[in-house]
C-alpha cells in the first residue's frame, strides 16, 4: 500500500501551506486576467475591477505569507510561475484608463459650479428654484467627466440632493440644517473631485 504524505504535522504548518497556495492561485489568476485583457478578451470595466479585487488580495496574502516568503521572486521561481505581467500588475496597483482623456474645459467648469453652488448657499439663497438649478449643472457636468469613478461620492451625494428636492415645492426653502449639511456635503465632494484628478498627489 502507499503511505499518504502528509505536507503538514500541525495546524499551523497546514495554515501556512493554505496561505501559500493562496498566494500561487492569485499569481496564477492574475496572470490568466493579464493575457485576456492583452488579448482584448475582456473589456477594460471588467479588466480593472478584476484587478482591484485580486490586488486587495494579493496584499493580505502577501501579509500571512511574508513570514514564509520573504521574496515573491524566488517563490515564483521555487513553484515555476512564469507570470511577470501578473507581478508587474500586483506589484504596480490598479490600472489607469488609457482611453480616458480629460477635459480641461469641462474640469474648468465643474469647479466652477462647485463654487458657485457653495457661494449661493453662503449668500442665503436658500429656495428650491434658486438651488435646484445650481446642482442640476453640476450634476449634468460630474457626469460628463469620464475619467471619475462610476460610484464616485459626489455624484451620490448631489443626486441624494437632487432627488430630495425633486418633492418639494419651487418656493419652498432649505431649512439652517439641511443648508449646512448641503454645503458640508459639497465641500467633501469638491476635495473628492480634486484628489480624484490628480490635485491631492
Amino acid at each position: 500500500m502507499q503511505q499518504e504524505v502528509k505536507l503538514y504535522n500541525n495546524p499551523k504548518e497546514r495554515e501556512m501551506y493554505e496561505n501559500m497556495a493562496d498566494l500561487y492561485s492569485i499569481i496564477k489568476t492574475t496572470e490568466a486576467l493579464e493575457r485576456a485583457h492583452m488579448r482584448d478578451a475582456i473589456n477594460y470595466e471588467e479588466y480593472r475591477g478584476a484587478c482591484a479585487k485580486l490586488i486587495t488580495q494579493y496584499k493580505t496574502a502577501r501579509k500571512v505569507t511574508q513570514p514564509h516568503v520573504p521574496d515573491v521572486r524566488k517563490f515564483m521561481q521555487d513553484y515555476r510561475l512564469d507570470c511577470e505581467a501578473a507581478l508587474d500588475r500586483l506589484e504596480s496597483g490598479v490600472p489607469d484608463n488609457p482611453d480616458v482623456t480629460i477635459d480641461p474645459k469641462v474640469v474648468a467648469e465643474t469647479v466652477q459650479f462647485f463654487i458657485t453652488a457653495m457661494d449661493s448657499l453662503k449668500l442665503n439663497m436658500n429656495a428650491i428654484d434658486q438651488v435646484h438649478p445650481l446642482l442640476t449643472d453640476l450634476f449634468e457636468s460630474l457626469n460628463r467627466i469620464s475619467a471619475l469613478a462610476p460610484n464616485f461620492e459626489g455624484k451620490a451625494k448631489v443626486r441624494h440632493w437632487l432627488s430630495l428636492m425633486a418633492s418639494m415645492k419651487a418656493s419652498d426653502e432649505l431649512n439652517d440644517e439641511q443648508v449646512r449639511q448641503l454645503l458640508f456635503d459639497l465641500e467633501t465632494s469638491y476635495t473628492a473631485f480634486h484628489n480624484s484628478l490628480g490635485g491631492g498627489k
